[in-house]
C-alpha cells in the first residue's frame, strides 16, 4: 500500500467527478494544473507519437491512482 499512498500524497488521485472512462487524465491533469481535456488531448497527441505505451501505461495508473 506504500505506492498507492505515495500517489495521494503527490496528488495524483482519480477525482469522483469528471471522469469519462478511469480519471486518470482527469487526475494527472488536475496534479499538473491542466483541464481534464487538455490532459486527455495531451494523452492522444502522445499516443499517435509514441503508439502502444500509453496502453500500457493507462490500466497501471487506474490500478496505483487511489480514488478521490
Amino acid at each position: 500500500m506504500n505506492g498507492i499512498q505515495s500517489f495521494r500524497n503527490q496528488g495524483l488521485v482519480r477525482p469522483r467527478n469528471g471522469r469519462v472512462f478511469g480519471g486518470v487524465c482527469a487526475g494527472l491533469g488536475r496534479r499538473f494544473g491542466l483541464g481534464p481535456w487538455v490532459s486527455r488531448i495531451l494523452f492522444l497527441i502522445i499516443l499517435m507519437v509514441i503508439p502502444g505505451s500509453q496502453i500500457l501505461v493507462y490500466p497501471l495508473l487506474w490500478v496505483l491512482m487511489p480514488s478521490e
